[in-house]
């Protein structure tokens, strides 16, 4: 099983917890894609960091994990724009990116910013237009799309709608981000349930997508512990774990816990 952290709140020291993920053998270091502190813990001042500029700078201090947005709501970027910036984050790490995307939803953020969400089909006709050149652009099929990406960046759809999420994780994504629902495992089982079915209509091999998580670390709690959390989730049919902490900031020696459970 892969485990990987999220950052969702700041301050942190960006540089000590990405060397912490290198050395701990983690799997990816996410950043959470939002102008305002999304946290449902923290407070809606608490200080929010731009995501791909703290991806950036992560490339630039770690070696080989790997950086991604969990994930970039497709109404803050135009699709271009979102499909060039992570490829020169995936040029400039020397093959390290992912594309996480999804299709927004906080309302308040985009009334304070100034920031269009369109009703929700509009937003998952985005979503499907930004794989389709993401596509184009790595195949070299457009201008837009040099230089090509060291390695292509895979893509992770965030969110759990059974319609239209789920429908394009199958058709499209190479992983999908499901959320830490406190009820045994009901709610992933079904879910995975529903993208095993619509990798059947789209003819699409369901154990070829990454199924992850994401999970808060309790504070004082143990890699033994954290790990048997793991397990559990394994046997749900879940492949990969993200770890955030709320309403706190990420520390190294939560790293190191996730690091000494994997």
């Amino acid at each position: 099983m892969d485990v990987s952290v999220s950052v969702t709140n700041y301050p942190i020291e960006a540089a000590d917890l990405g060397r912490a993920a290198d050395d701990c053998g983690l799997h990816t270091v996410w950043a959470a894609d939002h102008l305002m502190q999304a946290d449902p813990a923290a407070k809606p001042t608490d200080p929010m960091l731009e995501a791909y500029a703290v991806l950036s700078f992560l490339a630039a201090v770690t070696r080989r994990v790997r950086l991604g947005a969990m994930v970039s709501p497709v109404t803050f970027r135009q699709p271009a724009l979102l499909v060039k910036i992570v490829t020169t984050l995936d040029v400039l790490s020397g093959g390290r990116a992912w594309l996480g995307i999804g299709a927004g939803y906080q309302s308040d953020e985009a009334a304070e910013m100034g920031l269009p969400l369109p009703p929700v089909a509009e937003r998952f006709r985005l979503v499907e237009q930004t794989l389709r050149l993401a596509g184009r652009m790595w195949d070299g099929d457009s201008p837009l799309g040099h230089p090509l990406p060291v390695s292509r960046p895979p893509i992770l759809i965030g969110g759990m709608g059974e319609r239209h999420t789920l429908r394009l994780v199958a058709e499209h994504a190479d992983a999908c981000n499901l959320f830490d629902v406190p009820d045994g495992g009901a709610t992933i089982r079904r879910k995975l349930d529903v993208l095993r079915r619509h990798c059947e209509v789209a003819g699409r091999d369901y154990a070829a997508i990454t199924k992850s998580v994401s999970t808060a670390l309790a504070e004082g709690e143990t890699p033994r512990a954290f790990a048997d959390r793991c397990e559990q989730f394994r046997a749900y049919g879940l492949d990969h774990v993200v770890v955030i902490a709320r309403g706190r900031p990420l520390t190294t020696r939560d790293v190191e816990v996730v690091g000494a459970a994997a």
